[in-house]
């Protein structure tokens, strides 16, 4: 059995998705990714985590700038967190972050969906 401390920077993830409690036993589901997205960086400034909201990520090739998406946060400098507000998570959902981190050079993320 593996522990979740042996995981690259659970410490990290363990208090994103402690966060993530929070804000969802406070606001339930319903609302929009952003209001999600602003409580989650309210909860991560209340208990000291460096987070940036809309955090840039630029897409390089052949040392060119080709394209530039935005996490939802960025937690530490090193994991990307996308929140989602939808009934069921696709397939898209997971190659969207998937992506986020081949471009940010990240090799942790978290995908959290607040819908139902």
């Amino acid at each position: 059995m593996i522990k979740a401390d042996n995981y690259l920077h659970s410490e990290t993830t363990d208090r994103i998705i402690a966060c993530a409690y929070e804000v969802y036993n406070q606001l339930g589901f319903g609302f929009s990714e952003k209001v999600y997205e602003n409580a989650m960086m309210i909860k991560l400034q209340a208990k000291n985590v460096p987070a940036v909201q809309q955090a840039p990520i630029n897409v390089l090739f052949e040392g060119k700038l080709i394209g530039e998406y935005f996490a939802d946060i960025l937690v530490a400098d090193k994991v990307i967190t996308e929140l989602k507000a939808v009934s069921v998570l696709s397939k898209a959902h997971e190659v969207q972050l998937v992506n986020y981190l081949k471009a940010a050079g990240i090799r942790v993320g978290l995908l959290i969906n607040f819908g139902e």
